[in-house]
């Protein structure tokens, strides 16, 4: 990288318009959007309000162990899977100009209302997408999930390499490990589009559940430069990998509707994930609101405008 575009990286990550103390979100994502409540501050998530604007580089994060290639170009990724409503809907800006990025790119990959994930079913059974709790394996210390979990444990062990609690050299956003090779051929609950004159893409989902070590989040990459084939997406540069987070109101409301209040798996709150970086909308926590206020179960908008370097390259296998 050259002197000038590592200056250019420095003054956009220093530059961020500030408003009421907090950092300000840029507009045009969609109507209805607000901020999102932060984890323990005690608000609505349905009924906070945004401001306009920009700010500086989304935070990166690591790759995970459960990435497939962007071969799925489609809006609707739920193919049938049982959950809470979501719509994601991401805008993506330069953020030295603050321009929308027209035509480029974006992945988003999670796991089912009950830690799974495609392409890695066998591996992920019985503890999601692999790690261990915060502490070194010591029960989360955060508040849980109100409802007494109802279903019955899962009867399968992790079949995958046991994860060290933190990410290792090489990737391991999913909470441990290494990248995995797909042990089957679903594919639910990922997906890639390109964005729109506007920088937006919006994709239908549902919202994710949680797995041993992690808190509650979505995968997402932002691919520039390359060409959409039949095929999937291929050639250019990836600019951003990075994860969404959600606030712990959110979470703990949808351990209350079937089928997360089945889940037995241990929770990681937000604050106790080694993941986010504790930075709010800069670090991926996403802005959500419900369709219907207070019910959850309604369904649920979550919107982010992630800053990135279209010069930059950012995998998430980095050491």
């Amino acid at each position: 990288m050259s002197e000038d575009q590592k200056h250019r990286r420095d003054m956009s990550r220093r530059r961020v318009l500030v408003l009421g103390g907090g950092a300000v979100v840029a507009a045009g994502i969609g109507a209805g959007v607000v901020t999102t409540a932060s984890a323990g501050s005690g608000a609505d998530a349905s009924t906070t309000t945004a401001a306009e604007g920009c700010y500086r580089l989304t935070s990166e994060t690591t790759e995970g162990p459960y990435y497939i290639d962007a071969d799925k170009i489609r809006k609707d990724i739920t193919e049938g899977k049982e959950g809470i409503p979501l719509t994601v809907r991401l805008k993506v800006i330069d953020a030295e100009s603050c321009k929308p990025l027209k035509g480029v790119a974006v992945d988003i990959w999670h796991c089912d209302a009950l830690g799974i994930y495609s392409g890695y079913e066998s591996l992920s059974t019985g503890g999601g997408g692999g790690g261990t709790p915060p502490g070194g394996g010591e029960p989360p210390t955060g508040a849980p999930p109100t409802d007494a979990p109802t279903g019955t444990p899962p009867t399968d062990a992790p079949t995958g390499t046991p994860p060290t609690g933190e990410p290792p050299a090489g990737g391991g956003g999913g909470g441990g490990g290494g990248h995995e090779e797909p042990t089957d051929d679903t594919r639910y609950l990922r997906g890639t589009q390109l964005t729109g004159a506007n920088g937006v893409v919006e994709f239908t989902t549902v919202f994710p559940g949680w797995y041993r070590g992690r808190c509650v989040h979505i995968h997402t990459k932002v691919h520039v430069g390359g060409t959409m084939t039949s095929s999937g997406y291929e050639g250019g540069n990836t600019c951003h990998t990075g994860q969404l987070f959600f606030a712990e109101e959110a979470v703990l409301a949808s351990a209350e509707v079937a089928p997360y209040s089945t889940s037995t798996t241990e929770r990681t709150t937000l604050d106790q994930d080694t993941i986010y970086p504790g930075n709010g909308a800069e670090g991926g926590l996403l802005t959500l609101k419900y369709k219907k206020k207070g019910r959850i179960a309604s369904g649920v908008v979550a919107t982010l405008t992630m800053g990135v370097d279209p010069e930059a390259v950012h995998t998430g296998t980095d050491g």
